[in-house]
């Protein structure tokens, strides 16, 4: 990449070598732009399909390693490097009957990446500029683009750790389990006790543990506490989709040509996207599953991978949930493609050719560590003293049953995550990487994706080396200044770009209401889209009053015990109606459990300190309330009631 130069942009002697190399640049961008733009519009060759390659795995372990990282997936293997490379000795270890490494990408068939990247454009077209480079950018600068051959992007994680010779890999074992030393003052992992594939079991000891398995498995025998799905907004049994990813062979150039030719249809080399009236398609059983739009990764071997069948339901971790999951997917998909053939003359010649050996989960296990990721960091783009990584990605909600589609909530410039939020509370020796690490359910919607877990997997392999070399824990490490900036030098020294940031505040934090829409937001019922307009300025109505405020009950249960309905007595259409300061506060009082009438709400609220001056000065129109208006009511009334601020 082209880097500038402060003799040549600067230098007044120089300026006829600023004039052509400015022209020289101009060339090769146009040129540049002119390649990406028939590569965008032609459908190409595919390459032809590799062989996968053996995964040199030990037959039996060491009986002690420097870092012991358990599961494959990607952040594993990126922990793995890391380590490694920072001359630590480690066991790369994985429970399932795994034959490759990457796990979700090429078990699960994830072929779509969902990178972050960074408000600074990339100076070439065609080149994407991610805020998580490292280990990430080396493997994905192996395989095909942010679309890729499962084998391709298989044989990249197996070659980065093959190159890497202080690395033992061990595949299919049957369990792994936490050596957990009660002794100290906190619980500490000492190794894991590892049962191999032939039935023996030996304990393995380790300075540091990296949890790198997609549902914090080892963090959870060791006790480190978590919340569950949305746990934390009240809905404790509701979690995003499930997916089978399926595959579809006969997708010729000529196939794949018509399929990103189509109206709607969005597309680089490799990827499509759209589809979006597969929503209809009528499914079978609406409580077990149903199509949302395509995104399709194409393949070497003229062969499509689709993201787009949501299973509800499903509990990962019950292998009966998890079978029957994939009979509801080998009933429901011959039915989709027939579908798919009868609306789309371009899926004419296609033929379903197999069901990912691995289902896509996005969300189990959250946990709760030094530091807890909110929407809150979103919404203010916010930078963190101890960042080990960025993201950007839109705040994805992807549907938790057929009535509820999924939404973007908001889409963030650029954020931080905090080295605090992989370490775990209440058990030390652990470090817990990928999607179920420490962050809310609503933000995990755009930290739970790989290229942010595989920054956090790279932090970690290099504070293990740091942790040994100050002799502390990975707690005391995450409260050390001093020994985190080591950590970032390090990282950047390996190809990270871990630099303080500051973005300049969007649109909606200028408005004299925003301590409310956060509260809003964190709350689960304020959504902005991928353009971040939450609409502030909307009137409201006494119908989404209630329908707000029994969300605040299902978040705040033990305040707000009242219920709402009741102030819709006597209103004739509340669905239109504008909504009046009186009706706002009769109906939030009425949820509070507080006795009053539509007359004597708003002063006894006042009264009881439940109302701030701040928000009544902000409140425009007492007739016609705006949604901004009633934000910040309930922002007051929940802090009153509860004590807690979102911020």
């Amino acid at each position: 990449m082209f880097k500038r130069s402060s003799s040549i942009f600067y230098n007044n002697n120089q300026r006829k070598y600023r004039k052509g190399l400015a022209s020289a640049i101009a060339i090769a961008l146009l040129l540049a732009a002119a390649v990406v733009f028939i590569w965008l519009r032609e459908p190409l060759e595919t390459p032809a399909p590799a062989e996968l390659l053996e995964v040199p795995s030990v037959a039996k372990p060491k009986e002690e390693y420097d870092v012991i990282v358990a599961g494959t997936d990607p952040e594993g293997v990126a922990a793995a490097v890391s380590a490694a490379r920072n001359g630590q000795s480690v066991l790369l270890v994985d429970g399932r009957n795994r034959d490759r490494l990457g796990g979700l990408m090429t078990l699960g068939w994830l072929n779509s990446l969902d990178p972050s990247y960074s408000p600074k454009k990339a100076l070439l077209p065609g080149k994407h500029n991610f805020l998580n480079k490292g280990i990430f950018q080396q493997w994905y600068d192996r395989v095909e683009g942010t679309s890729f051959d499962i084998i391709t992007a298989a044989n990249a994680f197996r070659n980065l750790v093959a190159n890497e010779n202080r690395i033992d890999v061990l595949l299919k074992t049957q369990s792994m389990r936490p050596l957990v030393d009660h002794s100290s003052v906190a619980r500490t992992v000492r190794g894991l006790s590892i049962t191999l594939a032939d039935g023996t079991s030996m304990s393995v000891q380790a300075k540091a543990v990296i949890d790198a398995t997609q549902d914090a498995d080892i963090a959870d025998i060791a006790g480190v506490p978590f919340t569950y799905g949305r746990e934390d907004l009240g809905e404790k049994d509701s979690k995003m989709a499930v997916t089978a990813v399926f595959r579809l062979a006969n997708v010729t150039p000529d196939v794949w040509g018509k399929m990103i030719a189509r109206e709607g249809v969005g597309h680089d080399g490799h990827s499509a996207w759209g589809y979006h009236d597969m929503w209809d398609y009528p499914t079978t059983d609406k409580t077990k599953v149903r199509m949302r739009g395509l995104n399709i990764g194409r393949q070497n071997d003229h062969s499509i991978l689709i993201n787009a069948l949501q299973l509800f339901g499903v509990d990962p971790f019950d292998p009966k949930s998890v079978e029957q999951a994939y009979e509801t997917a080998r009933r429901e998909l011959p039915l989709v493609v027939d579908y798919m053939k009868d609306k789309y003359p371009e899926f004419q010649q296609v033929e379903l050719a197999g069901i990912a050996p691995e289902l896509y989960v996005r969300e189990t296990r959250h946990m709760i560590g030094e530091y807890r990721l909110s929407i809150a960091d979103l919404l203010d783009n916010r930078d963190h003293w101890d960042r080990i990584g960025f993201g950007s990605y839109s705040v994805d909600i992807q549907s938790t049953s057929y009535d509820f589609r999924g939404t973007i909530l908001m889409k963030p410039k650029q954020y931080a995550i905090p080295f605090r939020s992989i370490v775990p509370k209440e058990v030390d020796g652990l470090l817990v990487v990928g999607r179920s690490a420490s962050y809310d359910s609503l933000p995990h919607g755009s930290a739970r994706t790989i290229p942010v877990g595989m920054a956090a997997g790279q932090a970690a392999g290099a504070a293990a080396k740091l942790a040994a070399e100050h002799k502390v824990t990975f707690r005391q490490l995450s409260a050390s200044k001093d020994i985190i900036e080591q950590l970032q030098r390090l990282l950047n020294d390996q190809g990270m770009e871990l630099k303080p940031f500051r973005i300049d505040p969007p649109v909606y934090t200028k408005h004299a209401s925003y301590p409310g829409l956060k509260a809003a937001v964190s709350m689960g019922f304020a959504f902005g889209g991928s353009q971040n307009d939450f609409e502030l300025e909307d009137v409201s109505n006494p119908q989404r009053l209630v329908h707000t405020m029994l969300q605040v009950r299902q978040v705040h249960p033990d305040a707000f015990k009242g219920n709402p309905s009741e102030a819709l007595e006597g209103i004739g259409e509340p669905d239109t109606a504008p909504l009046t300061l009186e009706q706002a506060a009769f109906t939030i009082a009425l949820s509070a459990g507080l006795p009053t009438s539509p007359e004597q709400a708003r002063s006894m609220l006042g009264t009881r300190q439940l109302l701030s001056a701040e928000t009544m000065t902000t409140i425009k129109n007492p007739q016609k309330l705006t949604n901004a208006d009633v934000y910040m009511m309930i922002r007051d009334v929940v802090k009153g009631m509860t004590g807690t601020v979102y911020e």
